[in-house]
């Protein structure tokens, strides 16, 4: 993958298109610059790390390929039209495998459960968990079905500009209980409590707590059942050198090492950015899909900041972090499935340490991801590439992650020793870790949260920082923090979203 570095847009030549500026190379930005190359503008992406990707990024040592952040692609026809835009398809750059089961579930006194896409065999399996459950899960299945219809079919790509456009839905939103959280949602039509822990734990996914988030984010449910959940062969990371190469073949710019200092303004309007080494470069419009904290926090004056003021920012709700040990194996361990949850002893317990006491627990719930299984080659021959991931808290815990890191990943390696993966310390081959102190640092993650703010309904929609900003001109704003939120999905519907803000380039003025 060849990146262009050169100077050429460090002023706005208005006899040519217009000159966009996106500050991050996550999904959402690299989708928002394919969207607005499409739409004729002329597009730098700026990226603070050494590649592209942000939070997908990329770790090869020792042979492994690890993918450091999401592996879960849930709609595809997201992409599809990201492809289309620049006159081609999707399916003749990227390999999607669909992935079965698609969560194989292991509880603490040794239940198990394979959660899936298919109909009968999760009907099957809810007979076999909980037999008294089954018409109150096909009755929840009918409710995340509804949910989805209103919150990802029609407001997952619609902008919340105005107060008005919220006033409009609420009444959608109260016929969908959308005042209740998702594990009280699930409450009302299952009893057994595992099974209310296999149909609300989708919130975690995308940092939420299921005791505060907002039951709209039951429709992940239907959605997954839907679309699938699919695989990239090669790698999520895939995903992202194929974006790149479309904004290439549109003419656009993706620079690297180039980390944005501030955003120039003329007034409350953005002209372009300054870069941590001196240099400016102008533009017609900005993007940003840098933390939406981190965006109106360190990259904006306070005083042109009328909502998103620092005291606001600091006293939102924000996701838990991420403990991350990525590993791989001299062995391989052919009967891991690719996603597989390990659940802990407990669960409001849990999340009640995580999300409100901050503390870490001794104990702890667990999502292992095994690449290697849909795609051996990820690792050496012979070999197994693992991630796994423990919710944390943020950093508003106080934890000296240079202190403790080490100590949990020991207790994580020997819960998986224990359990699922035999003999694992004596082959491991190769290691590393992330903690919330590196997705700070790395990734500029306010408190190191790695979902941003969290989704309970009160930073939903019109409540979250706008697509269009509320406080600058000509500054956008896409990812995890803004409208509709974190996920694949999500951030890809925040590039969709600036369709319908930002002007085509024909009639920018």
């Amino acid at each position: 993958m060849k990146l262009d570095a050169r100077d050429e847009t460090l002023a706005t030549d208005r006899t040519k298109r217009p000159h966009a500026v996106v500050i991050g190379s996550g999904f959402g930005g690299l989708a928002a610059a394919i969207r607005l190359g499409a739409r004729g503008y002329r597009v730098t992406v700026l990226e603070k790390l050494d590649a592209p990707g942000g939070r997908a990024y990329v770790y090869r040592q020792d042979g492994f390929v690890f993918d450091a952040g999401p592996t879960i692609i849930t709609a595809p026809f997201l992409f599809e039209e990201l492809w289309q835009l620049c006159g081609k398809a999707l399916s003749d750059d990227i390999d999607l495998r669909p992935v079965a089961p698609f969560y194989r579930i292991h509880f603490h006194d040794g239940t198990t459960f394979d959660y899936s896409g298919d109909a009968n065999a999760m009907r099957a399996e809810v007979a076999r968990l909980a037999p008294r459950d089954v018409a109150g899960y096909e009755r929840f299945m009918q409710v995340s079905e509804a949910i989805f219809k209103v919150g990802f079919v029609q407001l997952g790509h619609v902008p919340f500009s105005k107060w008005s456009d919220m006033a409009r839905v609420l009444p959608d939103l109260l016929r969908l209980f959308g005042y209740r959280t998702v594990y009280g949602l699930v409450s009302r039509f299952v009893r057994d409590e595992r099974l209310r822990c296999i149909l609300s734990f989708h919130p975690l996914l995308i940092g939420g707590n299921p005791f505060k988030t907002t039951s709209i984010y039951c429709l992940i449910a239907f959605l997954e059942r839907r679309w699938g959940v699919h695989f990239v062969m090669g790698g999520t990371g895939r995903l992202i050198e194929r974006m790149v190469g479309l904004i290439q073949g549109q003419g656009g710019t993706v620079r690297l090492d180039a980390e944005v200092r501030q955003i120039t303004l003329c007034g409350r309007r953005a002209t372009g950015v300054l870069l941590a080494d001196g240099q400016t470069i102008a533009a017609d419009i900005v993007i940003s899909n840098a933390d939406s904290a981190h965006t109106y926090r360190h990259l904006l004056p306070a005083s042109v900041r009328r909502r998103w003021s620092n005291r606001r920012l600091e006293r939102a709700d924000y996701s838990m972090g991420l403990f991350v040990w990525y590993f791989g194996t001299r062995k391989t361990y052919p009967d891991i499935a690719h996603h597989t949850l390990l659940l802990g002893p407990r669960y409001r317990g849990l999340l009640k340490d995580i999300f409100e006491a901050k503390r870490l627990a001794a104990d702890f719930s667990l999502y292992l991801h095994r690449p290697t299984a849909t795609d051996p080659s990820l690792a050496p021959p012979g070999c197994d590439g693992f991630y796994v991931l423990s919710p944390v808290p943020h950093l508003g815990a106080g934890i000296d992650w240079n202190a403790r890191a080490e100590a949990y990943r020991a207790a994580i390696e020997a819960a998986l020793e224990e359990t699922l993966l035999p003999d694992l310390k004596n082959q491991l081959v190769t290691s590393r870790i992330m903690t919330p102190a590196d997705f700070h640092d790395r990734l500029n993650a306010y408190q190191g949260a790695a979902f941003s703010l969290a989704p309970v309904l009160l930073q939903s929609a019109w409540f979250r920082p706008h697509n269009m900003s509320e406080d600058i001109e000509h500054l956008y704003l896409v990812g995890a923090g803004t409208h509709p939120g974190a996920g694949v999905p999500g951030v890809l519907c925040s590039a969709k979203v600036l369709d319908a803000v930002v002007p085509d380039a024909i009639t920018f003025q």
